[in-house]
């Protein structure tokens, strides 16, 4: 077991502009690392009115010299979160020997001003964990370090959808919306732009950046270099897939659900995702787990401030849950990595 070293960093995509610049778009992101550090703090995101804990890390700690190089898993947040809210798995990850890096995904992220074209533009985050891939594989505190034979992926929510496409979904608009209108027609924007539909009216008409974004919805955005996905709670965006594009998805990859998930309900998403491709490992966590266990431990401020995503049922324990998913991803990895 090592310490889990944390950095934060921040590079540029040269090829895709930002939402509403012309600037490059920004990625930024957070690296949980094997470290012989000794001395570890638990944050509280770094300030104290904070709603999650980081854990035991140790912040800027050198990576360890035990191994020339180590294998990597690039993770994927939820809808609106940040990096850092992947900290429960990427901490668990170093401890256990691989580098984990998050992307904050550009205009559906915390750390900024939310855009309806982040919210919108579920693709470009696989975009954004291949680009990162290839920049700090070149680049940064870990040019030279990362084993490119063992590259792993790993997302939550919406997270889970983008790992899915580096594996090799096809995302179809057309059907998301075919599937929405029969099966979920209750289902509007997310809560932070719930007249998402209008705003992106709009935004057809003003914005040529957001124009070419939708015109390559369907690209394929398969990333060869990673070997193993895990999805913990798969977005109800996953229905967007084509059926047989996930047929076809050829690696090992993992589900991992809540029973009692109203965001991205098991039957409707990772159930069928499983339906298209029986070789997926399903795993349903018991009544009343939901959603947002899969978030970061909560602090007392968080739970006071937003009891719906920090308060889990009575008899959950969310460490505990947090431990098991942990330890599938590291077990296939490593099985994977072999």
């Amino acid at each position: 077991m090592f310490t889990a070293g944390y950095s934060t960093g921040f590079c540029l995509d040269p090829d895709r502009p930002a939402w509403r610049t012309n600037d490059p778009r920004p990625l930024v992101w957070s690296a949980w690392y094997p470290a012989d550090a000794q001395d570890t703090v638990e944050l509280s995101d770094g300030v104290d009115d904070a709603w999650f804990k980081s854990g035991p890390i140790a912040p800027n700690a050198r990576l360890s010299e035990k191994r020339a190089q180590w294998p990597t898993v690039l993770l994927s947040h939820g809808t609106g979160g940040s990096a850092d809210g992947m900290g429960w798995l990427g901490r668990r990850l170093a401890e256990r020997g691989f580098i984990a890096w998050g992307v904050s995904h550009h205009g559906n992220t915390s750390i900024e001003p939310y855009l309806p074209e982040g919210f919108a533009c579920w693709w470009e985050r696989a975009r954004d964990l291949s680009v990162l891939l290839d920049l700090l594989t070149a680049d940064g505190p870990f040019a030279g370090r990362i084993d490119t034979d063992s590259v792993f992926a790993s997302g939550f929510s919406l997270g889970g959808y983008a790992v899915l496409c580096l594996a090799g979904a096809l995302t179809d608009l057309d059907l998301f919306e075919a599937w929405r209108q029969t099966e979920a027609p209750e289902m509007g924007g997310p809560r932070e732009f719930p007249d998402l539909a209008d705003r992106l009216k709009r935004l057809e008409q003003s914005s040529e950046t957001f124009r070419r974004s939708v015109a390559r919805h369907g690209q394929s955005w398969r990333d060869h270099r990673i070997r193993a996905v895990v999805a913990y709670a798969p977005a109800p965006t996953v229905r967007a897939f084509e059926p047989q594009s996930v047929a076809s998805i050829d690696i090992p990859v993992a589900l991992m659900t809540g029973a009692a998930d109203a965001e991205a309900p098991f039957e409707a998403c990772t159930r069928w995702l499983e339906k298209q491709n029986p070789s997926f490992a399903v795993s349903r966590l018991d009544e009343p787990v939901g959603h947002y266990v899969f978030l970061q431990e909560a602090t007392d401020v968080g739970k006071a401030a937003e009891p719906s995503i920090c308060v889990d049922p009575q008899g959950i324990d969310r460490r505990a849950i947090h431990e098991r998913a942990a330890a599938a991803a590291i077990d296939l990895f490593a099985r994977v990595g072999a």
